[in-house]
């Protein structure tokens, strides 16, 4: 059952150093608070998972937090590469990392499987593909039914998964509103859950169709007013598009990314404690 904690203790108590953590968040609600916490208070050798590795993940890779990523497609979105991403796999800096790459489809069946307990998920993906030769978490089944060739991936179980909203109640039921991608799979997979929200309120207010992660399947619910930024809460605030720009020429430079993690993450340590 969902417990109200500061950001500084759920991820003191849900993200042990080792640990398989996904940080999941398409477009908006990507849960850069939370990311910025498990750098302040030093990380180490994370398995980190996400459908779409963007700045969150080149922080927390250059911050030296990951040992392993399983994405599936990493840039920074509408500009170019990740640098501190690039330079980890390419040159070991800070550290080596490990990469496993899949598809979106295959990632979003994985969590889907996880979420059901399930060992794998089978999907028609990867033909004519070169990803096969260099992930060996893929391979390919034949359908006892049909006979069909199927690829087949692991599901995905993480340790902890960590996740930005719009709201949560008082009994730590959670909305999710806007486009919406992997999160409630996410957390439905994982041992354990975080879950950052904009405002806790009394009542969701929901429509039928909304997406709703309920309050037994959360650790931790932590308001963290802005714990988006700089990407973007539907119904809160905008995309700082031009934040995306500048980390273009902050992540190329060691010296200047170090720079900017001191004035603009370890700086801000205690307050959201």
């Amino acid at each position: 059952m969902a417990e109200f904690l500061s950001l500084h203790e759920a991820v003191s108590r849900y993200v042990a150093d080792g640990a398989t953590i996904a940080m999941e968040g398409f477009t908006h609600l990507i849960p850069f608070a939370a990311g910025h916490e498990v750098i302040r208070q030093n990380k180490r050798d994370l398995t980190l998972i996400r459908m779409t590795p963007d700045l969150i993940y080149d922080q927390l890779i250059g911050a030296g937090c990951a040992s392993k990523l399983i994405f599936s497609w990493g840039g920074n979105p509408g500009v170019g590469s990740l640098h501190r991403l690039r330079d980890a796999v390419e040159h070991g800096w800070p550290r080596p990392l490990e990469i496993l790459e899949h598809s979106h489809a295959a990632m979003a069946c994985a969590f889907e499987a996880g979420a059901s307990g399930l060992p794998l998920a089978v999907l028609r993906g990867y033909i004519g593909s070169d990803l096969p030769q260099v992930n060996d978490q893929i391979r390919f089944i034949e359908c006892p039914f049909t006979g069909e060739r199927l690829a087949a991936v692991p599901s995905i179980r993480p340790d902890t998964s960590i996740v930005h909203a719009q709201k949560a109640d008082q009994h730590g039921n959670v909305l999710v509103e806007g486009i919406v991608g992997v999160q409630k799979e996410a957390v439905m997979a994982a041992k354990h859950a975080i879950v950052t929200v904009e405002e806790i309120v009394d009542e969701l207010d929901t429509h039928p169709n909304a997406c709703v992660i309920p309050g037994w399947v959360i650790d931790a619910v932590v308001e963290a007013p802005g714990g988006a930024r700089p990407s973007y809460t539907h119904g809160y605030y905008g995309r700082s598009n031009r934040f995306y720009k500048d980390w273009d020429a902050i992540a190329r430079d060691r010296d200047a990314f170090n720079t900017w993690l001191e004035d603009n993450v370890y700086a801000d340590e205690g307050a959201r404690a």
